[in-house]
């Protein structure tokens, strides 16, 4: 292969070699499952767990509608590893519903391979297993990803385009390609939808020069006009074939682009000038920043830890309870505690963390709170290191009462206090929920992560037990970004993990198993503290001679009694 993304070197300690690929995902001939119109197929990609060694869900292309033949901009991208069999499932869907369980939706077939098949062969066409004996084949390329970090947000319109409608005018939309080495094209992006009219604007978009060229800035971009129509025959009005290069140049007499239709062009001879011109109104190039691009340069993580102490919970005396403690095995939020503290706090030297509760009487008196300190100060509720949260967590078990309801709302807006007063880029905020499951202000909680989207701040949930998780599942914005009111949330940036996708037959809790969890719940992380970055325009400081704390012991804000 090319040469692979550069991994860090660190002297004494091995690393396997690894290159970072794509792969890009189309089908030809799939099962028409709608009665009254196409299927709209959507591929999800598996892979091999290596230590459950079962199917594991990587990711979801985009649904394209009305469409037998669809060529999905969604993009897989993993690391290759030459020494090792990585196998991959892809499954194709019909989408019926707005519902993330996949038996939910029309199954139209299946494909097994494995990484080292796809990366050998550049393309790979396998034939769908389905409910029919021909349904359909799945194409899957590879390529090799340059270390390139450079994006483009570019915007176009188009003056004078074919009219295609019988009783209108057209429903233009521009799909993006680069070229690849044998010829064909990949698909990398397509605008919206503008509904009739032959002179449309599209809305400004961003691509990463990556996928847009891997790098080359030489490397041939086809652009293809489309009219828009509803049963997914769309009309083609035309095409024309630039580069970044020329691109990059910005608005200028040399990025306005005749729009040109072989087949029309051949019907009418030296009459036929254009189908219409599509005209380049903007493109800046920038550097993508990344998550240590940030970490270097001094931004610090702050990770609050959140513990339900419903009544739903069970009698902590109780070996049936989600609280119990076993002498021999930490229960299920220790667990999850223990988990992801120790990766968080790695990035910490002072080791310092707010631990809070939440659903319980407190004594004296009794009276409920969904926002109290473990360690019984309000005024300063950090705990030393991972083992001093559960030294806290142990503690209140013994000096509250489980009680409820569950309500995730005061947390949530406890730390987005915080985040609110840090919005230049020096702080990033981490609010991990441990509860059990059945939410009962989910109106309050949604309406608090919508106004915390805008703001420096992730929540993780794990969800211990094996209560319904359906609403946990809401809040974990992947398939449909959360809204309130009629507010849609700026960004998704919640993170739900069931524990229970994660513990062996008997409750297993081994080191394996506990770094699995930590890893499906962190793995987010990065890129939703990036999409905040991105989206305020925050770029990283100089990287610091010397590491300060990321994760640092700010004083608290009074936690306001329930």
């Amino acid at each position: 292969m090319a040469d692979s993304v550069p991994q860090s070197f660190q002297p004494g300690t091995g690393v396997a070699p690894a290159s970072l690929v794509e792969l890009s995902i189309s089908c030809r001939k799939l099962i028409d499952a709608d009665v009254f119109s196409k299927s709209d197929p959507m591929v999800v990609l598996f892979l091999t767990d290596p230590v459950s060694r079962g199917w594991k869900e990587l990711g979801r292309t985009e649904i394209i509608w009305n469409n037998l033949n669809p060529d999905f901009v969604k993009k897989f991208v993993m690391q290759y590893y030459f020494e090792e069999s990585q196998k991959l499932k892809f499954e194709v869907y019909d989408v019926d519903s707005a519902s993330a369980d996949l038996s939910k939706h029309d199954f139209l077939g299946r494909a097994e391979c494995t990484l080292g098949e796809v990366v050998s062969s550049n393309k790979l066409t396998k034939p769908l297993n389905g409910p029919k004996k021909d349904s359909g084949r799945i194409i899957i390329g590879a390529e090799e990803l340059s270390s390139c970090k450079e994006q483009a947000t570019m915007q176009f319109c188009a003056h004078k385009l074919d009219k295609k409608d019988l009783f209108g005018k057209s429903d233009p939309f521009l799909t993006f390609s680069r070229s690849n080495e044998d010829g064909s094209y990949t698909v990398v992006h397509r605008t919206e939808v503008i509904k009739k009219t032959l002179n449309p604007t599209w809305r400004p978009f961003c691509i990463s020069i990556r996928s847009l060229c891997n790098g080359d800035y030489d490397r041939a971009i086809k652009v293809e006009c489309h009219d828009w129509d509803a049963d997914g025959g769309h009309d083609y009005i035309g095409s024309f074939v630039t580069t970044v290069r020329e691109l990059s140049r910005g608005q200028c007499a040399g990025n306005i682009y005749e729009c040109i239709s072989e087949k029309k062009k051949a019907k009418k001879g030296k009459k036929y000038q254009n189908s219409g011109t599509v005209e380049l109104m903007s493109c800046r190039i920038e550097k993508v920043f990344t998550f240590l691009d940030y970490i270097r340069g001094g931004t610090r993580i702050h990770c609050t830890f959140a513990v339900d102490f419903t009544a739903s919970n069970g009698d902590p005396k109780i070996p049936a309870s989600l609280h119990y403690m076993n002498p021999y095995r930490p229960n299920p939020y220790a667990m999850a505690i223990r988990s992801v503290g120790n990766i968080i706090q790695d990035y910490d030297s002072a080791k310092m963390f707010p631990a809070l509760g939440f659903g319980a009487r407190l004594p004296p008196d009794g009276v409920v709170s969904h926002e109290f300190a473990l360690n019984g100060n309000p005024q300063n509720p950090y705990c030393p290191g991972i083992d001093g949260v559960l030294d806290a967590y142990h503690k209140t078990l013994h000096s509250v009462q489980l009680y409820g309801p569950t309500n995730f709302a005061p947390c949530v807006n406890h730390v987005a206090k915080f985040a609110a007063a840090a919005r230049d880029g020096s702080d990033y905020f981490i609010l991990l929920i441990v509860t059990d499951g059945i939410i009962t202000d989910m109106p309050q909680t949604t309406e608090a992560i919508v106004n915390a989207a805008s703001l420096p701040m992730s929540i993780i949930i794990i969800g211990v037990g094996d209560a319904d998780f359906e609403a946990m599942e809401i809040l974990d914005g992947d398939e449909v970004r959360l809204s309130s009111r009629g507010r849609v949330a700026e960004r998704d940036i919640v993170q739900f993990v069931p524990m229970k996708d994660f513990l062996g037959r008997n409750g297993d809790d081994s080191a394996a198993i506990q770094a699995r969890l930590a890893r499906e719940v962190l793995e987010e992380i990065p890129d939703q503290f990036l999409s905040y970055m991105q989206r305020h325009n925050v770029k990283p400081r100089p990287p610091l001679l010397q590491r300060r704390d990321t994760i640092s012991s700010v004083s608290s804000l009074p936690i306001s009694q329930q």
